[in-house]
């Protein structure tokens, strides 16, 4: 018996029907349906991206080897930038330090000296002048910005007492190493050149102190801003 021209669609259209889904299988099975999925909301998540090229420029871009270098450059120069303003900021806090316990030692050894004064009182008078003149000189800019003394007094405190702790203690035991400088006039080289030269030994010891407070935000970070 001939199969009717219905009875011939219906085997033609399931047997096309079988075979797509085969494909279909086979095109699941290898990936290709995920992977085209993926694209596609690669595609999509990119026209929201926020450089607005879309997110195959965008990676394209990150992979360029050119890009990357002016990339690395651009953070370089900025870290040099910074490197560069810690290391200032750490030298003018240093030499802030410096000019109040110059003052104080000045002031002190001349004091005990034209007084007769022993050894310990002489140092011991210079120390105090050195922290008063220390602290008096980070306190000027704090009472200029309106703050009371309540306030500036632990600001002073946390800016200056490692700096000068650490100024005094290199200063007076230079010239307590230097055979008869603490004997010598107000009018003797010696006493002078010896106060002169502990302030230069301590120096590199009291800029790494403050270098290493302001970095971490301390020291004189804190009255930075008042000093403009």
């Amino acid at each position: 018996m001939r199969a009717t021209d219905t009875e011939i669609a219906k085997k033609v259209g399931g047997s096309a029907i079988g075979a797509w889904r085969s494909s279909l299988g086979l095109l699941s099975s290898s990936g290709y349906v995920r992977r085209m999925r993926n694209r596609t909301i690669n595609e999509q998540a990119g026209d929201d991206h926020p450089h607005g090229d879309g997110r195959q420029a965008f990676n394209r871009r990150a992979r360029d080897p050119g890009d990357a270098l002016a990339l690395q450059e651009e953070e370089r120069a900025h870290s040099g930038h910074s490197e560069q303003s810690l290391n200032a900021l750490a030298v003018s806090a240093t030499t802030h330090c410096l000019t109040g316990c110059a003052i104080g030692e000045v002031a002190g050894m001349a004091i005990g000296t034209a007084f007769g004064w022993g050894n310990l009182a002489t140092v011991a008078l210079a120390v105090g002048l050195a922290y008063l003149f220390g602290f008096g000189l980070t306190s000027l800019p704090l009472f200029r910005a309106g703050l009371t003394l309540t306030a500036i007094v632990p600001i002073a405190l946390a800016a200056d007492t490692v700096s000068i702790t650490i100024m005094e203690i290199i200063d007076n035991a230079f010239v307590l190493l230097i055979p008869g400088a603490m004997d010598a006039g107000l009018g003797d080289v010696l006493l002078w050149a010896s106060v002169a030269g502990g302030f230069v030994v301590a120096y590199p010891f009291a800029f790494l102190a403050n270098r290493y407070l302001i970095a971490r935000g301390k020291g004189h970070a804190v009255v930075h801003e008042y000093h403009h």
